[in-house]
Protein backbone atom coordinates (compact mmCIF):
# COMPACT_ATOMS: atom_id res chain seq x y z
CA UNK A 1 0.00 0.00 0.00
CA UNK A 2 1.56 3.47 -1.32
CA UNK A 3 1.52 6.08 2.04
CA UNK A 4 1.32 9.06 -0.10
CA UNK A 5 -1.57 7.61 -2.04
CA UNK A 6 -3.60 8.07 1.36
CA UNK A 7 -2.27 11.47 2.08
CA UNK A 8 -3.77 12.76 -1.28
CA UNK A 9 -6.57 11.11 -0.88
CA UNK A 10 -6.95 12.69 2.76
CA UNK A 11 -6.07 16.15 0.59
CA UNK A 12 -8.76 16.00 -1.55
CA UNK A 13 -11.10 15.03 1.13
CA UNK A 14 -10.28 18.21 3.38
CA UNK A 15 -10.17 20.33 0.38
CA UNK A 16 -13.86 19.56 -0.82
CA UNK A 17 -14.88 20.63 3.20
CA UNK A 18 -13.32 23.96 2.84
CA UNK A 19 -13.80 24.64 -0.47
CA UNK A 20 -17.79 23.75 -0.48
CA UNK A 21 -17.15 20.72 -2.85
CA UNK A 22 -20.08 18.58 -1.63
CA UNK A 23 -19.76 16.21 -4.70
CA UNK A 24 -15.99 15.84 -3.95
CA UNK A 25 -16.81 15.26 -0.14
CA UNK A 26 -19.77 12.77 -1.20
CA UNK A 27 -17.71 10.77 -3.43
CA UNK A 28 -14.93 10.59 -0.03
CA UNK A 29 -17.05 9.96 2.68
CA UNK A 30 -19.19 6.91 3.62
CA UNK A 31 -23.14 7.23 3.78
CA UNK A 32 -22.57 5.62 7.06
CA UNK A 33 -20.45 7.78 8.59
CA UNK A 34 -20.20 8.73 12.29
CA UNK A 35 -18.11 11.34 13.90
CA UNK A 36 -17.76 13.34 17.15
CA UNK A 37 -17.20 17.41 16.96
CA UNK A 38 -17.16 18.69 20.15
CA UNK A 39 -17.69 22.59 18.62
CA UNK A 40 -20.84 21.10 17.64
CA UNK A 41 -22.20 18.97 19.85
CA UNK A 42 -21.27 16.50 22.44
CA UNK A 43 -22.92 13.43 20.94
CA UNK A 44 -22.12 11.93 18.12
CA UNK A 45 -23.24 12.62 14.70
CA UNK A 46 -24.65 10.05 11.69
CA UNK A 47 -24.55 10.17 8.10
CA UNK A 48 -24.14 13.20 5.88
CA UNK A 49 -27.04 15.20 5.89
CA UNK A 50 -26.17 17.17 8.12
CA UNK A 51 -22.63 18.08 6.97
CA UNK A 52 -24.04 18.89 3.54
CA UNK A 53 -25.99 21.68 4.98
CA UNK A 54 -22.38 22.91 6.90
CA UNK A 55 -20.59 22.39 3.24
CA UNK A 56 -23.83 24.42 1.22
CA UNK A 57 -23.83 26.95 4.03
CA UNK A 58 -20.07 27.73 4.11
CA UNK A 59 -19.59 26.99 7.86
CA UNK A 60 -15.80 26.60 7.60
CA UNK A 61 -15.81 30.68 6.94
CA UNK A 62 -13.44 29.54 4.31
CA UNK A 63 -14.51 31.50 1.35
CA UNK A 64 -11.40 34.22 1.19
CA UNK A 65 -8.00 33.26 0.85
CA UNK A 66 -7.31 30.18 3.51
CA UNK A 67 -4.78 27.57 3.99
CA UNK A 68 -4.69 24.44 6.23
CA UNK A 69 -2.05 22.41 7.99
CA UNK A 70 -1.76 18.37 9.42
CA UNK A 71 0.47 19.22 12.31
CA UNK A 72 2.34 16.21 13.64
CA UNK A 73 0.04 13.60 11.18
CA UNK A 74 0.12 10.04 11.79
CA UNK A 75 -0.67 7.04 9.92
CA UNK A 76 -1.09 4.15 11.04
CA UNK A 77 -1.88 1.38 8.36
CA UNK A 78 -4.13 -2.03 8.81
CA UNK A 79 -4.47 -3.63 5.42
CA UNK A 80 -7.62 -1.91 3.44
CA UNK A 81 -7.99 0.27 7.04
CA UNK A 82 -6.53 3.40 7.83
CA UNK A 83 -6.37 5.46 10.90
CA UNK A 84 -4.97 9.32 10.27
CA UNK A 85 -4.49 11.73 13.21
CA UNK A 86 -3.13 15.22 13.81
CA UNK A 87 -3.86 18.44 15.18
CA UNK A 88 -5.54 20.89 12.35
CA UNK A 89 -4.40 24.51 12.08
CA UNK A 90 -6.70 26.41 9.25
CA UNK A 91 -5.42 30.26 9.10
CA UNK A 92 -7.83 32.10 6.91
CA UNK A 93 -7.10 35.63 5.81
CA UNK A 94 -10.55 38.00 5.69
CA UNK A 95 -10.98 41.79 5.61
CA UNK A 96 -7.52 42.52 6.10
CA UNK A 97 -6.74 40.22 9.54
CA UNK A 98 -5.30 36.83 9.59
CA UNK A 99 -7.15 33.77 12.20
CA UNK A 100 -6.13 30.58 13.26
CA UNK A 101 -7.86 27.62 14.32
CA UNK A 102 -6.68 24.56 15.99
CA UNK A 103 -8.15 21.31 16.76
CA UNK A 104 -6.83 17.51 17.12
CA UNK A 105 -8.54 15.44 14.68
CA UNK A 106 -8.40 11.38 13.59
CA UNK A 107 -9.99 9.85 11.00
CA UNK A 108 -10.86 6.39 9.69
CA UNK A 109 -10.61 5.30 6.06
CA UNK A 110 -11.49 2.13 4.28
CA UNK A 111 -10.88 1.26 1.04
CA UNK A 112 -13.34 -0.59 -0.95
CA UNK A 113 -14.65 -0.85 -3.98
CA UNK A 114 -15.03 3.02 -4.72
CA UNK A 115 -11.57 3.83 -3.63
CA UNK A 116 -11.24 5.29 0.38
CA UNK A 117 -13.77 6.73 1.48
CA UNK A 118 -13.78 8.49 5.42
CA UNK A 119 -16.21 6.35 7.58
CA UNK A 120 -15.21 7.93 11.39
CA UNK A 121 -14.25 11.23 12.17
CA UNK A 122 -12.83 12.36 15.92
CA UNK A 123 -11.88 15.81 16.81
CA UNK A 124 -11.08 17.52 20.26
CA UNK A 125 -9.73 20.52 21.42
CA UNK A 126 -6.24 21.43 21.12
CA UNK A 127 -6.32 24.67 23.19
CA UNK A 128 -4.46 24.79 26.52
CA UNK A 129 -5.28 25.79 29.30
CA UNK A 130 -4.96 29.71 28.66
CA UNK A 131 -6.81 29.46 25.23
CA UNK A 132 -3.89 29.66 22.71
CA UNK A 133 -3.47 27.51 19.97
CA UNK A 134 -0.32 25.46 20.79
CA UNK A 135 1.35 26.13 17.61
CA UNK A 136 0.54 29.33 16.37
CA UNK A 137 -0.10 30.84 20.12
CA UNK A 138 -2.89 32.81 18.97
CA UNK A 139 -6.08 33.08 21.01
CA UNK A 140 -8.76 31.09 19.30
Amino acid sequence: MNEQEIWDFLKQHLDSVYTRDAATYKATTSKDLSLYEWFVAPHRQDGLDFHFFMIEHGWAKTSGDFRYDLLEPRLQLYGQTAVVSYTFMLTVAAEGKISHRCHNESRVLVKGTNGWQVVHVHKSPAAPTNDLCPECKKPR
